[in-house]
Formats: C-alpha cells, sequence, structure tokens
C-alpha cells in the first residue's frame, strides 16, 4: 500500500499473518524442514522482507510460540467467570490455534534453555489462573488437584495439533465443551486402586546395540532428533562417538530401529491386555477398553520418552520409515476408536477419534508434567480423567 508521497507501508496485521503462517509449516513439517523463504512465500512476501519483522528462524520460533501463548492467556481471561466459560473459550482457541500443541511439545525444546523456561513459567501461570478459577466452582479442590484438571484439559484440547478431524464449527466447539466440562467435573479421590497389568518380558539382552536404543529414545524425545550428536549418544552409553556406526550405519537408522522398537513393545503391552480384558468372562468392551486404558497408562508411565519420541520425532524418518510410522499409529487408534463406539454407539466416527485423541493426549503429557507426574495417585488419576473425556465415567 502506498501514500501519496510513495512510501511503501506494511499491512495491517502482516506480522501476525507471518506468524500464523510460520505456526502452520513448522507443526506441518517440523521446524528443521521450514525455510524463511517458504514461511514468506506463504505470506506473499519476500525474504528480506520477512528479515525486517524476524531476524532470524530462531526469533520467527520464538515468537510463534509467543503468539499463540498470548492467544491461550486471553482464553483463560475471557474465561474467568467459571469452567464453562472457561472451557467455551478454550475450545475456540484450540480450534483457531491448532498447530500450539505441537509447537510447545516439539518445536519449543529447540529453543535456548532460558527462552524454554520463560515460556514454561508463563504456561504454569495460566494454569495457576485457570485452577484459580476451577476452585471458585469446587471449592473442594486441593490446589494440586484443580492443576492437574487444567494440564489435563490443555492436554485434551491440545490433542488437536495432532490430527485433522474437523466438524461443522459450532459441532466442534460443542463437543470440546462437553469433553472440558466432563474432564473439570471429574473426581480424584475415592477412585479404586486398578489392577496391575502384568509386564511383559521381552527376552532382550542388555548389548550395546540395545542400549543406544535407549539412550536414543530418551535423547531425541528431550532435545529433538537434529540437536543430539553421535558423541552425545556414545557417551549416554559409555563408547566414543564413532563407535556408535559400529552398531547402525546412520543416526538415521538408529532413529527408526528406536521407534520400531517403541512400537513393537507398546503394540505387544496394549494388546495383550486388550484381547484377555475382553475374553476374562465374556467381559466384553467396556472390559477390553478398560483393560487397555491400564495397560498403556502403565506403559507411559514407565516408557514416557517412547511416546515422546513416537510423537515428536515422526517426520525426521526417511519415507518408508515413516509410512511404517503413521501406518502403525492410525491402526492402533483404529483399535480404540472401534472399542469406544461399541461401547457408545451413539458416538460417529470424528467424535470417537476426537475423545481417542484426547485421552493419548492427556496420558502422554501427565506422566510428565511436573509435580502431577510424582504423585502417588497418578494411575488412577489418569484412567479417571481418560474416561472422562472418552465419556465413560
Amino acid at each position: 500500500m502506498s501514500t501519496e508521497r510513495g512510501v511503501v507501508r506494511r499491512p495491517p496485521g502482516r506480522k501476525a499473518q507471518i506468524l500464523a503462517a510460520a505456526s502452520g509449516q513448522f507443526h506441518r513439517r517440523g521446524y528443521h524442514q521450514v525455510s524463511m523463504a517458504e514461511v514468506a512465500a506463504e505470506v506473499g512476501i519476500t525474504a528480506p522482507a520477512l528479515y525486517r519483522h524476524f531476524r532470524s528462524k530462531p526469533q520467527l520460533l520464538r515468537q510463534a510460540v509467543d503468539f499463540d501463548l498470548a492467544a491461550l492467556g486471553s482464553a483463560v481471561r475471557s474465561g474467568s467467570f467459571g469452567p464453562p466459560a472457561l472451557c467455551a473459550a478454550l475450545a475456540a482457541v484450540a480450534i483457531d490455534h491448532r498447530a500450539f500443541g505441537t509447537l510447545w511439545q516439539r518445536d519449543a525444546r529447540l529453543l535456548p534453555a532460558v527462552q524454554r523456561a520463560e515460556l514454561r513459567r508463563g504456561l504454569r501461570g495460566e494454569v495457576r489462573e485457570m485452577a484459580r478459577v476451577l476452585v471458585a466452582a469446587r471449592p473442594e479442590l486441593s490446589p494440586a488437584d484443580a492443576e492437574l484438571l487444567c494440564w489435563s484439559l490443555l492436554s485434551a484440547y491440545g490433542s488437536l495439533s495432532y490430527h485433522t478431524f474437523a466438524p461443522p464449527r459450532r459441532r466442534f466447539e460443542r463437543l470440546l465443551q462437553q469433553i472440558g466440562g466432563d474432564l473439570l467435573a471429574a473426581s480424584l479421590t475415592g477412585a479404586p486402586q486398578p489392577p496391575a497389568v502384568p509386564q511383559l518380558s521381552y527376552g532382550v539382552s542388555e548389548s550395546r546395540r540395545e542400549e543406544l536404543l535407549v539412550a536414543a529414545v530418551r535423547l531425541f524425545h528431550e532435545r529433538g532428533f537434529d540437536n543430539v550428536s553421535t558423541d552425545q549418544l556414545g557417551a549416554a552409553v559409555g563408547i566414543a562417538g564413532p563407535s556408535v556406526y559400529k552398531h547402525f550405519d546412520t543416526k538415521a537408522e538408529l532413529l527408526a530401529a528406536a521407534l520400531v522398537r517403541s512400537r513393537e513393545r507398546l503394540w505387544h503391552e496394549v494388546e495383550a491386555a486388550i484381547a484377555g480384558g475382553g475374553s476374562r468372562s465374556n467381559g466384553g468392551p467396556a472390559a477390553a477398553l478398560a483393560a487397555g486404558l491400564r495397560a498403556y497408562v502403565d506403559f507411559a508411565l514407565r516408557h514416557s520418552h517412547y511416546l515422546g519420541a513416537m510423537l515428536s520425532e515422526t517426520e525426521r524418518l526417511a519415507e518408508p520409515d515413516r509410512k511404517a510410522a503413521v501406518d502403525f499409529r492410525r491402526d492402533f487408534l483404529r483399535t480404540w476408536v472401534g472399542l469406544l463406539q461399541q461401547i457408545r454407539p451413539e458416538y460417529e466416527n470424528a467424535e470417537a477419534r476426537i475423545r481417542v485423541h484426547a485421552m493419548f493426549a492427556l496420558v502422554n503429557d501427565g506422566v510428565r508434567n511436573r509435580p502431577g507426574c510424582h504423585r502417588p495417585d497418578l494411575t488412577q488419576c489418569l484412567i479417571a480423567l481418560s474416561r472422562a473425556v472418552l465419556g465413560l465415567s
């Protein structure tokens, strides 16, 4: 746009357009796969014009996370009248900012430690404000219980980052509000201790290769594939960096093998529990889902890095390996959706899938979010909250 004097002015909202485009591209492809030129092209400007707004790609990432976090903060403030208003405001933001979940869980790990700490403090502050609203409506809740419920709500809504299901807008918002309302109304006391799930023995020797697989899952999850060197991988198991190549030809091959191992263990434990639960005294789908849920929570508590790496590093795989990972995720989801629809036949396919994704995210985050992850009753809590988002409480 030009003035009468010929001065070119930036269109209003250009910075917000850039941040929205960057968030979407980081979400779909991963931070390392996106160039500044590609973000600029989506907005319809040149790369030099983009650099007038953001000096570097790390700064763009930081401000993209800030942008979504600010939207979350606005929703929390507008929902201060009570849990229904809070769920309504957050549901709208979850739909409009679907990238925030992956941006927060995956790409924000790449920021400097000081910036990550600042972002975590900001998010914790929003959760405390949410908890204040919840306690005003439910004074019987302890601060710790209220915060766990609020973290779980953010996880459930953040799960929209991991799928593309999108019912019509009004119906989508109503579904999310219902899920959120059931979650914030859930009881965390008096839930019986669910029966323990037998842990399967894999008969795997503690070879150097196995040690590398375990270390790789942890490091890739914590730091991101591109931020982990072979020297760091070797040091984690007590060998020199170049010695990693005695066991794996490339770092990418190590990632692929680590994620295959993660999927195998998850499938064997959960599938066995579902099959056993459904066959006991003709327990049926409800018993199968209950057994599978306990197994999934138990697995997440013991192997949170496996689940985290499966979610955050799949896009770094070569195409055949990435396809195998996506196919596994689709099949695993289909098992749960099928069970849920047998119990709740009124759920349409999209609703069942949205609820199952919310349950997975709630558990995956719940075993890592501090201080809640140290609760002695975390297993019971996560099962109760999972049943709430599935509509089974």
